[in-house]
């Protein structure tokens, strides 16, 4: 791919956020996402901070970051049954958007589905501080354990970008990309999913990014994950097209 240099801007609600504010929301969420997986906070800006913490992330491993975070995983897996089963199949969604000065929604896309590229891991990982392992597994799908927004406790879910089936957020056709899969608990219940958008514009972008929670799903939540989607979208696509990074 193409390397051009791109600048990053989100949309929350009807609110323009500059970079500025997302990368001081990354540096907040950094500590906390410490004190949870019990690494120390690593010295320096946030970005020497961002490649130290990866690397401290994916040396632990996946089953030592499981052990750490088994407490969790439990109640994540309890919370998440619940609300599936009082939603009844309805969803609540989380939405942010980004424009993008640069690059183009097929590249972007093409790179975040690429799981054969050598950085594959370090990059899903780096992405967010609350991103505690991300890897696609040899069936095809994405196993994550992340804090999502908002949410005390850490969750395990995987990813299946080949299914859709139970999603509630239609298909925009005026975005000509689409990354979108149903989230399920590592028993097969369906929680949610993810429907993320994109489309060129003059000069660049634009993506929709959004998350579908089970409907009963604490507000707060809702509206933290705007900023979690914010975080990791805006790195992955600096990731993505920056030659700096």
């Amino acid at each position: 791919m193409a390397r051009a240099v791109v600048a990053v801007s989100a949309v929350i609600g009807d609110r323009s956020v500059a970079r500025d504010e997302v990368l001081a929301w990354e540096a907040e969420r950094l500590s906390a996402a410490a004190a949870k997986i019990s690494l120390p906070v690593p010295a320096g800006d946030l970005a020497q901070q961002r490649v130290v913490f990866t690397d401290s992330k994916i040396a632990l491993g996946a089953e030592e970051i499981k052990r750490r975070l088994r407490r969790d995983l439990r109640i994540g897996e309890g919370v998440a049954r619940a609300a599936v089963g009082l939603s009844r199949g309805r969803r609540a969604l989380s939405v942010c958007d980004l424009h993008v000065a640069g690059g183009s929604a097929r590249e972007f896309a093409q790179w975040f589905g690429d799981t054969s590229r050598a950085d594959y891991v370090r990059s899903m990982v780096a992405a967010h501080p609350d991103h505690f392992l991300i890897r696609a597994l040899p069936d095809g799908r994405q196993e994550v354990i992340e804090t999502t927004g908002g949410s005390p406790a850490a969750t395990r879910f995987l990813v299946d970008y080949l299914d859709t089936a139970t999603l509630t957020t239609p298909r925009e056709m005026e975005f000509s990309e689409q990354m979108a899969g149903v989230a399920r608990s590592v028993k097969g219940l369906p929680i949610g999913g993810v429907r993320h958008q994109l489309r060129d514009e003059p000069g660049g972008f634009h993506a929709r990014l959004c998350v579908e929670f089970p409907r009963f799903t604490m507000p707060r939540i809702l509206s933290e994950h705007r900023k979690h989607l914010a975080i990791e979208f805006s790195n992955w696509v600096e990731s993505a097209f920056n030659a700096s990074h």
